[in-house]
């Protein structure tokens, strides 16, 4: 039976209340665990985090989800989750045109997108053949266990796909772009094996985000928990493994603590921890008069002409995100952001569109140096989230740096906390629970 915390005393506390914390006090609670979430920010969420504006919800990161996502499925909370989904496949711009590429999943499809190819509005970016090829090699990697690819020699991504059989054109038009989307990895350094593992969640459902924002997700999570679970506006001056201090409730005593923090404020509060390089992703929203013909496929730069790396009518995926009758475009920025970003920026996405955007309102944009946690290989995508009996240290640098990797490591330091409590099965992340370093 789930239980609320008390006042002054929880069994767990979980500092962070972003997706990899608040997945942790869901498997803890559902176990008969006590827990509080602090959080300093007045919202939870994190980076998953959707700001309200004139009838606009512009998301601060908004991070492409793969609907095939396993732990969206198995993290019961999100059960009520409802994604809006990008249409098959992506445009990808190359050579001042737009091209369809990735809505390929066989070689049959393959054809009979070649065969209906005079009536698109889009060419596809390669042949039939090289369609072909694409497609059989991403329905093997839609197939093959997870098992199988994490033991596959690891290499940078983009040295890897390079070694796929496929075509130039097909690696540099799409893959590149589209992992380097994903990934939050403008020069596709990541490890191989983590980004061969996006590429099969893509290729086992679709691109999609959280109806209403971001942070629709965090909110479901956060909602599902006991009332009085989340405390937000608490700022943490000082923990351990018995007892957390905070500037605004003094001192708060536990059995258990977990670090659901980002990798910096993680390593502030436990020095020795090692910090990851980081990914800087800026985030852009426009309004514009006209919706650029796109739809909702999402749009990739595929010759990197300018600082966008991906971009999309948000307003068409859905409708929430934006006031009736007004559009909402919304663009990635990868990597340092140039010094004049909005006037670049809308050069960059005139050509990308093919329309005009001098007339195009900038509502919000957003830069996060430390966005995505790097993952060069070697790469371990279990990094252990036990520091030693009663600490713990849960988010997106300890797994991969995608929401995927966020709730699977909340999971695991959930079910590393319980096996030290002595509470339920054992599972996570084995026998051994190695050490975080």
């Amino acid at each position: 039976m789930l239980r609320a915390h008390t006042a002054d005393h929880a069994d767990v506390v979980v500092i962070g209340a972003g997706i990899a914390g608040l997945s942790a006090a869901h498997q803890l609670i559902g176990a008969g665990v006590n827990v509080t979430v602090l959080e300093a920010a007045p919202q939870v969420g994190g980076r998953m985090a959707t700001h309200d504006m004139d009838g606009f919800r512009l998301d601060h990161l908004g991070p492409l989800i793969c609907s095939a996502y396993p732990e969206l499925e198995s993290t019961p909370a999100l059960g009520g989750l409802v994604l809006r989904d990008f249409a098959p496949g992506v445009l990808v711009h190359s050579g001042g045109r737009q091209y369809r590429a990735g809505d390929v999943r066989s070689a049959r499809g393959a054809l009979r997108a070649v065969r209906s190819r005079s009536s698109a509005p889009h060419a596809p970016l390669v042949g039939a053949i090289e369609q072909a090829r694409l497609g059989a090699w991403l329905t093997r990697l839609a197939t093959a266990p997870e098992s199988r690819v994490a033991e596959r020699p690891e290499r940078p991504a983009l040295a890897a796909l390079a070694g796929r059989g496929l075509s130039p054109r097909t690696v540099n038009g799409f893959l590149h772009p589209l992992l380097s989307a994903l990934l939050g990895d403008p020069g596709l350094t990541s490890s191989s094996r983590c980004a061969e593992l996006t590429l099969r969640d893509y290729a086992r459902g679709r691109l999609c985000v959280p109806a209403g924002g971001s942070a629709a997700l965090p909110a479901l999570l956060a909602d599902a928990l006991p009332p009085g679970t989340v405390r937000t506006g608490v700022h943490v001056t000082g923990a351990d493994i018995t007892s957390v201090r905070t500037k605004e409730h003094g001192e708060l005593s536990c059995r258990s603590l977990l670090l659901a923090t980002g990798a910096g404020a993680a390593a502030e509060l436990l020095p020795g921890l090692r910090m990851p390089a980081f990914h800087p992703v800026t985030v852009l929203h426009h309004t514009a008069p006209e919706a650029p013909p796109t739809g909702t496929r999402l749009l990739l730069d595929a010759d990197r002409s300018g600082p966008v790396a991906h971009t999309a009518v948000m307003s068409a995926v859905d409708p929430s995100r934006a006031p009736a009758g007004r559009t909402l475009i919304s663009s990635t920025v990868l990597g340092p952001p140039p010094s004049d970003l909005d006037r670049t920026v809308r050069s960059h996405l005139a050509r990308l569109y093919g329309t005009p955007t001098h007339d195009w309102e900038l509502l919000a944009s957003r830069h996060d140096p430390d966005a995505v946690p790097a993952m060069p290989p070697p790469h371990d995508p279990r990094r252990p989230v036990r520091v030693l009996a009663g600490l713990y240290v849960c988010g997106d640098h300890r797994d991969t740096s995608t929401v995927q990797g966020a709730l699977r490591s909340g999971r695991r330091a959930a079910s590393a906390i319980l096996d030290d409590l002595g509470v339920g099965p054992r599972h996570g992340d084995g026998p051994a629970l190695p050490a975080a370093a």
